[in-house]
This record gives C-alpha cells, structure tokens and sequence, in this order.
C-alpha cells in the first residue's frame, strides 16, 4: 500500500514555503529543511532547528523520501555501493556511488526499466516500467548524500547513466538538474553533471536552449549505421552522423565538449576499421572518447576484450587524433552494468514464489 503522504522533494520551494505559511512558520524555515534533507537527515524528528510542533505537523502530512532500499551491494573494497531502491507503485531501480580521491559520483537512474533496447545492455531485458518523477530522481542523490556525509565525503558529482535514457524522460531529468544545483539542497554544479542520451536528437536540441551547462554525453558504440542499428536501435531513426552533428550543435551552444561513450565489445566494434571510422566521424570535433569495458550481462552474446585489445583499440583511436579515456572499471562485484543487481533481485524473488 502506497503511503498517501507526499515526499518532501516533491514540493516545489513555493509549496512549501506556502505550507510553512499555513502552519504559522516563517519562510526561513525551508532552507533548514533542504539543509536538514542535504546533510543525509531520514526523518523530520532529526530536523532539531525545527520546533518540535513543527516537526510533528511535517511528519503528519509528509514522507522524508518515497524510495525504500531494498537492495544494496558493494565492491572495491566498499569505494562503489549500488543501492536497488523500490519505487511507489513497485517498480524498482538503481543508483550506484563511486568514491575517489578528489570526488564522489553517483550514477543516477531516470526510468524503471528502459524503452531503447540494447541488446548488450541488462536493463534492457525487462519490460519497461515507468519514467521516475523528478523528485524521485532527485532522491537518490539526497540518499547518496546521506551515505557519503557519513563517511565525511559529500556528493560533488552526478551522472545521468544509470537505468533509462534521460531524454525519453526529459522534462523530469531538467527539473531534477535545477533541483541538485540548487543552493539550498545539494548546490551541485551544473558543470558537474553529465546527462547521457542514446540519441534523442530532438531533446538535445531542446537542452541547448535550457542555459544550463551540463556536459552531454553520447553513448555511441559505434560510428556506421548498419552496426548502430543493431547495437543502439534508436539510430534506425536518428543516424549516427545527424546525432553528432545535434551534440556538437550542443557543445557550441553550451561550451562544453561533448563525451561519447563508446562500450567495448570484443570482435564487434574493437577493430581497426571501427576505430578508423571514429576517428572519420570525430574529425576535427570538440569531443572526448570514454572507452569502456563491457560488464559481462548474462543471455547476452557479447564479451569484454582483453586488455591488450582494449589498449590497442585506445592507441588507435587516438592515432586518429581524438582524446581517449578508457574508463576506471568499477563494481564488477556489485553487479556493475546498468539493471544487474535489479535482475539479481527480481530473479531470486521469481525463484521464491
């Protein structure tokens, strides 16, 4: 049964501050409350600024979050925690923190499940559920700042790669980035937020007149239509050279170099020619390549190269004058790609019953 209460993050600075009306308190109050919500509080009784009648009346009409954990996983020796958090309603997703030296990331989710259907990709192989509510996107990142303010880190950096293709889902995902660059909750700038789409051209051109300067990133996974189609379906309408042309567009408008995600898979598009024709179709670009290697997904018929291919495929391509990243592969552990702790999940629970 759905609590009918609504989450706090629901509510737009206006709603509350006309609750807080309401109840007789002053407008000042609402930054204590996203304060309170920023450094990881889990209920209103430990917003202790907050006059016990207050928090009472809060607690009677609010929930703290809608998100109930009801998985979590850990790898590297506890640097990356993914977190399956069941939605209202049901459906579930993911969202993964990764700690480094010099920051903390979250991989954040934006629709239970995802409409685009890669065949590589594990979130893929459910039925698509629903796009999330922006306040349910921005709870995760108060879930995650909640967990790293424990540990005396804050969350200073967000990426919109998790579970979902954020522009299917787009008024959300942009409603959502203005909330974590809020001062008064998490002030995360938007230069710190990266927004992946599979190639939703119409929203890329629609987010370079948002004026705000998240980088885009591109999952790209191949640089020819006839293997794009396949690995990336969305490209039978929106072809790879018209999608650069979108996201360098974009890159222009917002001063921002555009990354393009590039998963490895071995014998399928770690070859020489895949890496001549990225370099053909970034020539000249303001770009930036992620390599990354692909997390084994179980019933799928891809595999990850070797790292000596994977070396070679990066020297390759940056014979062809790109700037190349092969990215820090974390949580193969943790059920690290996209959807695999929520298929651990759903399989156990399918096996129960």
């Amino acid at each position: 049964m759905i609590d009918p209460r609504p989450p706090i993050a629901s509510l737009s600075a206006a709603d509350l501050d006309a609750w807080l009306t309401e109840h007789g308190a002053p407008a000042f109050r609402r930054k204590q409350v996203w304060g309170w919500l920023a450094r990881g509080a889990t209920s209103f009784d430990a917003m202790r600024e907050l006059p016990k009648p207050l928090r009472v009346a809060m607690e009677g009409d609010f929930r703290a979050t809608s998100l109930r954990p009801i998985a979590v996983a850990q790898a590297d020796d506890g640097l990356t925690t993914k977190t399956l958090f069941e939605l209202d309603g049901g459906h579930s997703v993911e969202a993964v923190v990764m700690r480094y030296a010099d920051r903390s990331t979250l991989c954040i989710s934006t629709q239970a499940g995802c409409p685009i259907g890669c065949p590589f990709c594990a979130t893929g192989k459910f039925p698509f559920g629903r796009n999330l509510k922006a306040y349910e996107i921005v709870e995760q990142a108060v879930d995650a700042q909640r967990v790293l303010a424990a540990e005396g880190r804050r969350l200073s950096h967000v990426v919109f790669m998790g579970m979902g293709e954020p522009m299917a889902n787009y008024r959300a995902v942009v409603d959502s980035v203005r909330r974590l660059a809020d001062p008064e909750l998490l002030g995360i700038s938007p230069r710190r937020i990266v927004v992946s789409t599979s190639g939703l051209i119409p929203r890329i051109e629609q987010l370079a007149e948002e004026k705000i300067p998240v980088t885009l990133a591109i999952s790209l996974h191949a640089a020819r239509d006839e293997l794009r189609d396949v690995l990336v379906p969305i490209n039978r309408k929106y072809p790879v050279r018209d999608l650069v042309d979108a996201a360098q567009a974009y890159g222009a408008r917002s001063g921002r170099r555009v990354s393009y995600e590039w998963v490895m898979l071995a014998g399928v598009n770690d070859t020489e020619r895949d890496a001549k024709e990225l370099g053909a179709l970034l020539k000249r670009k303001l770009a930036h390549v992620n390599l990354i290697p692909f997390n084994p997904v179980d019933d799928t018929p891809y595999h990850a190269p070797d790292r000596a291919s994977i070396r070679a495929f990066k020297l390759m391509v940056e014979a062809q004058g790109l700037n190349v990243t092969v990215r820090d592969t974390r949580g193969r552990e943790a059920e690290a790609a996209c959807g695999q702790l929520h298929e651990r999940v759903m399989r156990n629970s399918a096996a129960v019953s």
